[in-house]
């Protein structure tokens, strides 16, 4: 029997003998720095002489592990043998599917700490952050594999005297999966398992910032009973087989996660059949936000600043759903303000790997000089209240950073930067708070804090975004209670973690039988 899905708890860290345990994990994984790991193709370990070479975001000098790097070569091999591996995989009982699913999940419990740890160390998190990160990954293995039991009953159809009619899923082959390095267990896990246990095999090409924990959920799917060939792991380059993996013609799904530039050219490429491909494929594509939180003049103003710094500065801002953007009205703006700088300036910054911090470093030299070249850019298009400082000499270190009396046209309002970085403007109604909430290109997530059921309800509709919340922060969706997803160019609304999402690794097929 299997019981309710109900999430993973998070870690209270304030608690002594948490924090103790958490210590001890960082001990235990900083003792296994620098390994080497193989790519794994159709269960065998394949050590390459090029190598993805993972460092610790707060200490650029600290080698994490270094990883095979995967060829075409390798890439022919994986699809080999996952074609070969569908044939048995794809038949297996979706109850013994899953059952890989839920007795991962109990390893990764039982791991769970360690698991966090490597992500204090292969991503740069603070604990509390990369305990939610684990705990998300185990929240996917147990309701995937919960909803793979429910669609295995296919749907109930209409009969008719003489003819019995059914309908019901069935996999649809081998695809690939080419998640992020911000949730580099939760999401590495979600985006990997939900079509394994539909059925499928997966060649998984983790990012070459984050791969040794990805390797680490390998390990977890061999002991939980995976078959050889199911789960293909190859780590690479991306400009070598990011293209290859896409256009092949035996990928029939690209699952993705990442940048808007990379979501469109894989949708874009992913749109041309390939010679000797016989499908269409489908691409399953989350791609960024630009998401924004309103803040009535009807609100709880202390809940509005505390929704506004855990949402813009919680992992250092590098979120597809952090908050950037802050529409005020104009009643209430410089109370918000001035309770939100408060509220940041109380945040602590340092190495997470050495103590528990509010924020650690952002992921390397590319994003660091990425969102201080955006500060920059803010200075000029706002008035720069708070932070600003930026330190690399040892790590990625930049501090919180808020900008007022900003444009909401500004390029710091409507690009992503995927930093620690939130910028504030004001609007004299609700009408105009929801046109600026609305006015980018990007749908994924926002917030209201107001007490106003009509603006509220207002919202609801009118607010286009995928993941909407009231009066709560606009990060920290939960599988199985917000699936999450956007809208626009933040994707195409897959909505992981619901009751949808298998279905799109899936094909529906319809038989009916006269008697």
């Amino acid at each position: 029997m299997v019981l309710l899905f109900k999430h993973e708890p998070l870690t209270d860290f304030n608690q002594p003998e948490n924090a103790a345990a958490f210590e001890a994990a960082l001990g235990k994984v900083r003792a296994e720095l620098g390994r080497e790991y193989p790519l794994v193709i159709n269960g065998e370990r394949i050590y390459t002489d090029e190598q993805l070479i993972s460092v610790n975001p707060a200490n650029k000098e600290q080698v994490v592990g270094k990883v095979s790097k995967a060829a075409k070569k390798h890439i022919e091999m994986a699809f080999e043998g996952a074609n070969e591996a569908f044939q048995t995989w794809r038949k297996m009982s979706p109850e013994a599917r899953a059952n890989v699913l839920f007795k991962a999940a109990a390893i990764a419990r039982r791991r769970k700490h360690e698991l966090s740890a490597w992500l204090v160390f292969d991503a740069g998190k603070p604990w509390s952050q990369a305990d939610g990160d684990t705990a998300e990954g185990i929240d996917f293995l147990e309701y995937y594999g919960r909803e793979m039991l429910k669609l295995a009953k296919g749907q109930k159809m209409e009969q008719r005297e003489n003819e019995h009619n059914t309908y019901f899923y069935q996999p649809i082959g081998p695809g690939v999966t080419i998640p992020p390095w911000n949730f580099a267990f939760a999401i590495v896990c979600g985006t990997t398992v939900a079509p394994i246990v539909a059925g499928n095999p997966v060649l998984l090409k983790p990012s070459e910032n984050t791969p040794v924990i990805a390797y680490k959920l390998v390990e977890i799917l061999e002991e939980a009973g995976l078959p050889k060939g199911v789960l293909q792991f190859v780590p690479g380059d991306p400009a070598e087989i990011g293209d290859y993996l896409v256009d092949h013609k035996e990928t029939r799904w690209i699952n993705f996660t990442g940048s808007k530039a990379t979501g469109l050219r894989i949708y874009e490429r992913a749109a041309k059949v390939q010679k000797g491909q016989q499908f269409l494929k489908q691409v399953v594509a989350e791609m960024g936000g630009k998401d924004t939180i309103i803040v009535d003049k009807e609100a709880d103003l202390d809940l509005a600043a505390d929704a506004i710094v855990h949402s813009a500065f919680g992992f250092s801002g590098q979120k597809c759903s952090a908050c950037s953007r802050v529409a005020v009205h104009e009643d209430v703006y410089d109370e918000v303000l001035e309770k939100t700088i408060a509220l940041a300036q109380e945040l602590t910054i340092g190495d997470p790997s050495e103590k528990n911090v509010y924020m650690g470093a952002v992921i390397n030299q590319k994003q660091y000089d990425k969102i201080t070249s955006y500060i920059e850019i803010g200075k000029k298009e706002g008035k720069l209240v708070l932070g600003g400082e930026a330190d690399d000499s040892k790590g990625f270190f930049i501090h919180p950073t808020i900008f007022k009396d900003v444009d909401p046209k500004a390029r710091i309002m409507q690009e992503e930067i995927f930093g620690p970085v939130v910028a504030f403007t004001k609007g004299k109604d609700f009408d105009e708070l929801l046109d600026i909430a609305n006015n980018t290109e990007y749908g994924l997530t926002g917030a209201v804090i107001s007490k106003n059921r009509e603006h509220l309800e207002r919202a609801r509709y009118e607010f286009h975004v995928g993941n909407l919340y009231f009066n709560r922060g606009c990060t920290a969706a939960v599988v199985g209670y917000q699936p999450f997803g956007g809208f626009k160019m933040s994707g195409t609304d897959s909505k992981s973690g619901g009751p949808d999402y298998l279905k799109l690794f899936m094909e529906a097929k319809s038989v009916s039988e006269m008697f």
